[in-house]
């Protein structure tokens, strides 16, 4: 009985000894064991980066290689940056985006990618639109509206510097800005992709791309037709973008029909003459009507005009109304970059050639192939 008594402190000692010695081998184990389990969360999480990385990869609709140069396409700055090739081949694009349904694995492969869009001036389709698009495709927006108000820009800051910035918290900019050039500025000044979105009187490349691909969907064909050019073709810079884009197409007509004081601007007309192109100017939109395929409309941007007599004499000269649309062949479009005022009157709207609506929606999926393309899923 006092054995057992003794011996039970001396088990007990021992044990306290033998612990004591054991005791920087079993932390070792801790140690190792926290290290293998922080490896292997570690491992896990690199895991399913890569799978999330592989499935955004897989969820692409279009080969990541391209047969035109879309490939090397690393901004949209104006039309000329795209030939027949490029322009067909982003054709496909789109209609692949238009077959894209949220929740597929489609839907998120700009998962991970930040979009900014910086607009100097209104906008509510080209601004929307673009953020639908990075939307529909899983992507992430930074955004500023009246950004000359509401960013530094307001405080002097130049638009390089707010360039320089911007681009260190996105993948890929959208510009908006009042300056014609601003856009080629800013794409010089960053390294990620830039698309503009309208640089004052200058050019809107997007817009370009998705009449042309209105015209393809509406009429059937990108050769052999006749386009007028309706409203103010002074300062639209949709239309001297859309004019420069089909130089690219075989056998293109242009009509131009506008006010004395907005009529397109010689750098346009010397552009389609070397371009062995055929235009006309002309003053009765009844009769280009009849002999059309696509009559493209245009607002007169009041904005633009220094001088109010001179915005007088353009607004309201040239209407497509029922009479107008009554002279238009059955097979033709109607067409206009909108916003519009009263320059196509809303009885028009119920007509199936006024194809306007469906051009504003063809602009989303344009504009989610550019990004697929430009951010090279």
């Amino acid at each position: 009985m006092s054995r057992a008594f003794v011996a039970a402190p001396r088990a007990v000692a021992s044990s306290r000894a033998s612990a004591s010695r054991d005791a920087p081998r079993e932390m070792g184990v801790v140690q190792n064991a926290r290290r293998t389990v922080g490896r292997a969360t570690a491992n896990g999480l690199r895991r399913r980066v890569r799978r999330l990385r592989l499935h955004a990869r897989d969820a692409s609709t279009t080969a990541t290689t391209y047969t035109s140069g879309l490939s090397e396409l690393t901004c949209c700055v104006e039309a000329e940056q795209f030939d027949r090739a490029m322009m067909e081949e982003l054709f496909d694009v789109a209609d692949a985006m238009e077959r894209v349904k949220p929740g597929s694995p489609e839907s998120v492969m700009l998962q991970g990618y930040l979009m900014s869009t910086l607009f100097y001036e209104p906008s509510t389709r080209t601004r929307l639109s673009f953020e639908a698009a990075m939307g529909r495709l899983g992507g992430g927006i930074v955004s500023t509206e009246s950004a000359g108000e509401y960013s530094s820009a307001a405080k002097g800051e130049t638009l390089e510097d707010t360039m320089r910035t911007v681009e260190g918290y996105c993948d890929l900019v959208v510009l908006r800005h009042f300056n014609q050039g601003s856009a080629r500025r800013a794409a010089d000044a960053i390294n990620k992709p830039l698309i503009n979105a309208g640089d004052g009187p200058g050019q809107h490349p997007t817009q370009a791309l998705l009449d042309v691909y209105t015209i393809r969907r509406e009429i059937g064909r990108l050769d052999d037709f006749k386009i007028a050019l309706v409203g103010d073709l002074a300062n639209g810079r949709t239309v001297r973008s859309l004019a420069t884009a089909l130089t690219q197409f075989n056998n293109v007509k242009f009509y131009f029909v506008a006010p004395e004081v907005v009529k397109m601007k010689d750098d346009i007309k010397q552009f389609l003459t070397d371009k062995g192109c055929e235009w006309e100017e002309a003053s009765d939109l009844a009769q280009v009507a009849a002999d059309v395929d696509v009559l493209y409309q245009t607002r007169i941007q009041k904005e633009r005009f220094a001088n109010l007599d001179d915005y007088a004499k353009a607004s309201g000269k040239y209407i497509v109304d029922k009479s107008i649309m009554d002279a238009l062949p059955k097979t033709s479009v109607v067409m206009h970059p909108l916003p519009r005022v009263d320059e196509i009157t809303v009885d028009c709207d119920a007509d199936p050639r006024a194809g306007y609506f469906r051009q504003a929606q063809n602009g989303l999926f344009i504009r989610m192939a550019l990004l697929k393309v430009l951010l090279k899923v």
